[in-house]
């Protein structure tokens, strides 16, 4: 569903991705872990089509972004980190653009989109997006994606913003989508997020994607025998000497 082949990108001198591949199967949540500035963001925005890779290849759904980029952006959904939306319509007019754009059976979306609402509790499609709260705008870009079905969906820090019964229901959610077949790419920081709902776990530290696998894979990669996510990151990324900076503080 996903295929990252040599990708890599540099901004000036600095090169945020250093030649990265990886593959997303049908039915897979794929969690994408790493430190502040690792990577995490720049690589899920050129899977997605909005930032040019400086080397290397993209495929989604079998199609190459360098020559299907709006049949890419057509059948995947995005939900980013900071949902920048039109402040200055209403929940509802956006959701109406969102519908008009992607040219969604409207019958279909429209009763998808309404148990959606009920499921998030998005009861302000009439005010005004800029009167939102940024867990509003959050669940307002959820809830905009999720009523179209994207077979490939891409979330990036998806529950931050979300109030906790928000959260676990797109958790749930993003489960029985995969479930069905559909595939979700997710970053995150929370740890325990990653490690409950990911069938595998790609870690990329310094542009470097260093460890991937399943939990049970990345356990055997301890030299330290961790066996909580956690614990593995740290020993994985280099971050997990504390005693030292404690005792400091």
């Amino acid at each position: 569903m996903i295929k990252a082949r040599k990708l890599r990108k540099r901004f000036g001198d600095l090169e945020a991705v250093k030649g990265i591949d990886l593959t997303v199967k049908p039915g897979e949540i794929y969690g994408f872990l790493g430190p502040n500035g690792a990577g995490k963001t720049t690589t899920i925005r050129m899977l997605t089509g909005s930032l040019k890779p400086t080397e290397g290849e993209v495929e989604v759904l079998g199609m190459n972004m360098r020559t299907h980029e709006i049949e890419i952006k057509r059948a995947i959904g995005v939900v980013p980190d900071e949902p920048k939306l039109y402040e200055n319509l209403r929940g509802r007019e956006y959701l109406e653009f969102i519908m008009n754009i992607y040219r969604v059976p409207r019958r279909e979306t429209l009763k998808r989109l309404q148990e959606l609402c009920e499921a998030f509790s998005v009861d302000y499609l009439n005010a005004f997006i800029g009167e939102y709260s940024h867990g509003m705008k959050q669940k307002l870009v959820v809830v905009s994606v999720l009523m179209r079905r994207p077979r490939v969906i891409f979330l990036d820090e998806p529950t931050v913003g979300l109030d906790a019964r928000s959260a676990k229901i797109l958790k749930l959610l993003l489960r029985k989508y995969a479930d069905e077949g559909g595939s979700i790419f997710m970053t995150t920081h929370v740890l325990e997020v990653a490690e409950r709902m990911c069938d595998r776990i790609g870690i990329i530290n310094k542009g470097i994607l260093i460890a991937e696998g399943t939990l049970e894979e990345l356990r055997k990669l301890s030299k330290e025998g961790h066996e909580n996510l956690e614990d593995l990151f740290l020993e994985l990324t280099g971050q997990g000497e504390f005693d030292e900076i404690i005792n400091a503080l």
